[in-house]
């Protein structure tokens, strides 16, 4: 679990290509602890849950939806 202090100084980025602005998206940023893990949010729940990804699992992720292998569609 994530302490709300750990999300203090987050600095929160949605996506260029959000429809309406950021308020059906995910917010990412990285936390700032040292240790290069990324946080991600409902752009809508900013205090609801909070998902943390390790360096190496968010860059796996990034590298596959590059890769196409997120298109679902």
């Amino acid at each position: 679990m994530i302490s709300p202090e750990e999300l203090a100084g987050v600095a929160w980025h949605i996506s260029s290509k959000s429809p309406d602005g950021g308020g059906q998206c995910v917010e990412a940023g990285p936390l700032n602890d040292g240790t290069g893990r990324i946080a991600l949010r409902h752009s809508r729940r900013p205090n609801a849950e909070v998902i943390v990804y390790t360096r190496p699992e968010w860059e796996a992720f990034i590298t596959g939806a590059k890769n196409g292998e997120f298109d679902f569609s």
